[in-house]
């Protein structure tokens, strides 16, 4: 049996009102979801993400997180070769205007691991198979600052990836 360490906070409400930094990678990182391709010199240049035909199905269904979830919005993502990032934000207000009567789930839930797991299996059930490495990573963003911290991180992730494959540093 695997011993699997507990990633979440242990009594904190992950339903609660908020920002969360969320990280989910695919089963042994293999490259499944886009293909990032350089541009010239990667600190000029922006390169670009291709995204796969499983990347363009998990693409539609984190946008489809915004018109499921009442009180869920996905800020920020970005979709990498073997993971990807997400800024989830969860509130108790809803702007009605925004809504304009699109079709709600009957009980949409706004915990982050059910929002992430349904995301997870909506993309398995279309793709025909489990991609996904079990479980997530989640960091509950607590200020402005790691706000705008996470938001460039999100933002240079592609970069840092070509920079990366360059150094042949395989963090990330």
């Amino acid at each position: 049996m695997e011993d699997r360490r507990l990633n979440r906070l242990k009594n904190y409400d992950y339903s609660r009102n908020g920002l969360y930094f969320i990280t989910i990678c695919t089963k042994d990182r293999i490259r499944y979801l886009s293909d990032i391709r350089d541009v010239g010199n990667a600190a000029l240049g922006v390169p670009i993400i291709k995204l796969t035909e499983y990347g363009e199905i998990v693409d539609k269904n984190i946008k489809k997180i915004n018109d499921i979830y009442r009180y869920v919005a996905v800020t920020k993502y970005v979709i990498m070769p073997d993971h990807i990032h997400m800024i989830l934000f969860i509130s108790d207000y809803e702007d009605k205007s925004v809504n304009c009567g699109t079709p709600r789930a009957a009980f949409p839930t706004k915990n982050v691991s059910q929002i992430i797991n349904g995301l997870k299996s909506i993309s398995t059930k279309q793709i025909g198979f489990s991609i996904w490495q079990k479980s997530f990573h989640d960091h509950i963003i607590r200020n402005e600052r790691e706000f705008l911290e996470i938001c460039n991180y999100i933002d240079n992730n592609p970069i840092n990836w070509v920079n990366d494959i360059y150094n042949q540093n395989y963090w990330r």
